[in-house]
């Protein structure tokens, strides 16, 4: 078992001790859901299962139908001095991928899989909350958040939409995400952005179909595709800052008839999306997408209408929770496990949404090692020796948030 908190130098040492003693019951809740996993909104039997274990933990309040299919677990301290309240966040959902595991609880679902590890992120946070029930060594009110649609759907967005911050009023949120490029038994974590923004872009070319013989009586919209496809990777490199980061990825096309070699379509869809940190560097980049895609398309003879879809907004972690979620991580595992200036990732996340409207921090927990693979990959799975770890986490993050006063 991985046991970094096992250190006595270490301070806050007993969560992941206590917590250690269900690792074999948290394991088998996470193969469960390993094994039945669900997309967005359709986390049926992942909120049942949810809400159920949530009542064996002991925890005060269990709501579900949060925005469609959100659970929500409350916790009261041992007092509530101050009535303060703080939440963490857990996402649900599942990708629509074929696993291609052949371990026991591999997905039971074809074209279904927990290939992102939600199914581990569900699993720790149960621990925190069966912990925190047990215990109660804190002063104020957490709020668990089971998330559903993350993978695309704006769970988070819905959740909040549906009253969530009205009903539980946290001061501060915080989420967690395994990374397998990050040894078990650390932590990572960064100032202001986490992960980028994700748009979806769709370039629809209007030509003028004909005969592939004759190409001079057509204006061919896959000539325009091309050239779209090569121009508007100038805009990184000659539009956007070299010290902004911004990615622009096309990555289909759609034209013609794979059976029909000879005839030039009239029409032409490529789709891709833009990443990015900053939001002037996104106005930036629709702006010049519109620009230089009307232009070559006219160049041809031809149209193309830029439609521009912002999907999920950058991850900002906030200053102050940064530094606290880092010292709570340290206290766990010690500094040199921590890793406080981590490089973003220009993946997204909708966890964004929730810091938009409320103080908090994302971070990443260690679960790589040799032959792990990258998250979304058919042979992915999360990795349960970090479980207890990650519970210690949230339920540290409680209890070091709300502090009992001292006798």
């Amino acid at each position: 078992m991985l046991a970094p908190a096992a250190n006595p130098r270490l301070a806050h040492a007993r969560p992941f001790a206590h917590i250690a003693r269900f690792h074999p019951e948290l394991t088998a809740l996470r193969r469960e859901l390993h094994a039945h996993p669900e997309l967005g909104f359709e986390e049926v039997y992942t909120a049942a299962r949810v809400q159920e274990a949530l009542r064996l933990c002991g925890v005060d309040e269990v709501h579900a139908g949060i925005g469609r299919t959100g659970v929500v677990g409350v916790i009261h301290g041992r007092s509530n001095t101050g009535g303060r309240m703080m939440g963490l966040r857990a996402d649900m959902d599942a990708l629509t991928m074929t696993e291609a595991n052949d371990f026991p609880w591999k997905s039971a679902k074809s074209g279904m899989m927990h290939g992102c590890g939600h199914d581990g992120h569900v699993a720790m946070l149960v621990g925190a909350a069966r912990y925190l029930a047990e215990t109660r060594n804190f002063d104020g009110t957490a709020v668990l958040i089971f998330q559903p649609g993350e993978e695309g759907f704006a769970g988070a967005k819905a959740m909040i939409e549906d009253g969530l911050f009205q009903r539980f009023p946290v001061e501060s949120v915080y989420a967690m995400h395994n990374w397998p490029g990050l040894s078990p038994g650390c932590f990572g974590i960064r100032h202001h952005a986490m992960m980028a923004s994700a748009d979806r872009v769709t370039i629809e070319i209007t030509g003028k179909g004909g005969h592939g013989a004759h190409p001079y009586l057509a204006v061919d919209p896959v000539l325009v595709a091309a050239h779209i496809i090569t121009a508007v990777q100038s805009i990184v490199s000659r539009n956007v800052k070299a010290v902004d980061g911004a990615v622009i990825s096309l990555c289909a096309m759609q034209a013609g008839d794979l059976h029909a070699m000879s005839v030039i379509p009239g029409k032409a869809t490529l789709v891709g999306t833009v990443r990015t940190f900053r939001p002037e560097v996104q106005d930036l980049v629709e702006r010049r997408l519109n620009e230089l895609c009307s232009a070559v398309a006219l160049g041809f003879g031809a149209t193309a209408q830029v439609h521009y879809e912002r999907i999920y907004p950058a991850t900002i972690n906030t200053p102050r929770e940064t530094d606290f979620a880092a010292d709570v991580a340290e206290s766990l595992v010690g500094p040199e496990h921590v890793v406080r200036g981590m490089e973003p990732s220009m993946g997204a996340e909708d966890f964004s949404f929730m810091l938009q409207v409320r103080p908090g921090a994302y971070l990443r927990i260690g679960q790589g090692g040799e032959g792990s693979c990258m998250l979304h990959m058919t042979r992915y799975d999360f990795n349960d020796e970090i479980l207890p770890l990650g519970s210690a986490m949230h339920a540290s993050l409680i209890e070091q948030g709300m502090p009992l006063a001292l006798a």
